[in-house]
């Protein structure tokens, strides 16, 4: 089941601002840092708050539930179709070609199971991640980031599965643009473990190599071992696709850092296997859908969501402290520069005019928005410190490598 909706926040600012609830601040002269709650008015605020919610039931496509379970940490995936050869692609035009902006005219498979689109090419960790999540999908490749959200908007692939952030290189700032620009929803999410190889044509050992291709971010995450063997550094659009091109060039001295399915798909030989210098190296992925779940309570939940505020003193305290009233844990915050508008004019009484960056707040907050606390924090938010407010996802959260 899924729906179509949005929060509606109803309150009055001329019937809650007797309240206090717009001043978090104490309005004492002591101490600059005491809190001031008057917690019998604040009630009154809270019942000042109501969420309308519209929905739109649809028959849910054959396993549209993600499973997050039997994939071990190893990353063995199993491969996307029952009869696919587990040997070396002699023809690399057999491969699925990716979806690219100048592809996104063609029309849609029959829908007989769910298409799962991710960026890269056949063997890149997104394509496991996709398995993971959807382990009967058909998984279809994107050249980039963009054309993987395009897809799904044009109903090319169901969902889309797409990394956002990882432990040891940290956000994917590319996507947080993308969420923005996009109105797609988050419906869950997938954590793998990333466990890098070393990969070489068949027969040549490690100490041969002389140059290593991979994405930037693979070859600086396996520093140390590349340091050891003294090769140049190569990079290449991603994992998947540097394998590709040692297994399509045949030059010998050359290798690629990619992953274990990435050397089974072209023939490569796995060098050496686990070389990222930490090893506790995790991806965690969002899964994205033009339909929002209908959030639950049953197990855990996350909801993220992204907003500005109001200009003011410490309004980023007070506005993070709708959540902590309310015993709602925040498990992750990015900030972003408005691209539209990246500068804000603010008085300053010494110099005149100051310009700072105006920033997009994205927040992860661990409440499902079928919970009224989560439900009055938002409005609560909106109503007295954000000039915008968009709920990208209320979704389970995953805990399963």
């Amino acid at each position: 089941m899924a729906l179509k909706g949005a929060a509606i926040w109803v309150c009055a600012r001329t019937s809650c601002s007797d309240l206090g609830a717009s001043d978090l601040g104490s309005r004492n002269s002591g101490s600059a840092f005491s809190l001031r709650y008057d917690l019998e008015k604040f009630r009154k605020w809270e019942c000042c708050s109501l969420a309308v919610l519209a929905q739109r039931a649809i028959t849910p496509v054959e396993d549209e539930k993600p499973h997050v379970s039997g994939v071990e940490s190893s990353g063995a995936i199993e491969p996307t179709q029952g009869n696919e050869s587990r040997g070396f692609h002699k023809d690399l035009n057999l491969l699925p070609k990716p979806l690219s902006a100048n592809g996104l005219s063609s029309s849609p498979s029959d829908g007989s199971k769910v298409r799962v689109a991710y960026q890269g090419l056949p063997g890149a960790y997104s394509e496991a991640a996709a398995l993971k999540a959807y382990p009967k999908s058909e998984t279809v490749p994107c050249d980039q980031f963009e054309e993987a959200f395009k897809a799904v908007e044009l109903w090319l692939v169901d969902k889309a599965v797409l990394p956002i952030e990882n432990s040891v290189g940290g956000s994917i700032h590319r996507n947080y643009d993308l969420l923005l620009r996009h109105r797609l929803h988050i419906v869950g999410e997938v954590q793998m473990q990333v466990i890098h190889c070393l990969l070489g044509l068949p027969g040549v050992r490690k100490e041969e190599l002389k140059s290593v291709l991979s994405h930037p971010m693979a070859l600086a995450q396996c520093d140390m071992m590349l340091s050891n063997l003294g090769v140049v550094r190569i990079n290449a659009e991603d994992t998947a696709g540097a394998a590709q091109m040692v297994a399509s060039t045949g030059t010998r001295d050359t290798g690629a850092i990619a992953s274990a399915r990435a050397a089974e798909i072209y023939g490569l030989d796995i060098l050496a296997e686990k070389i990222q210098d930490d090893d506790d190296n995790i991806t965690r992925f969002l899964i994205l859908a033009r339909e929002p779940i209908i959030p639950g309570n049953d197990r855990p939940y996350k909801t993220s969501i992204v907003f500005t505020l109001e200009e003011g003193p410490g309004v980023l305290f007070k506005a993070l402290s709708v959540f902590a009233l309310r015993g709602i844990s925040l498990s992750k915050i990015e900030s972003r520069p408005q691209k539209q508008r990246p500068l804000r004019v603010v008085d300053d009484y010494n110099e005149g005019s100051a310009k700072y960056f105006d920033y997009l707040f994205f927040i992860d907050f661990e409440a499902s928005m079928a919970e009224p606390r989560a439900q009055y924090a938002l409005g609560h938010l909106q109503q007295e410190f954000s000039r915008f407010l968009r709920v990208l996802g209320s979704y389970p959260i995953d805990t399963v490598l």
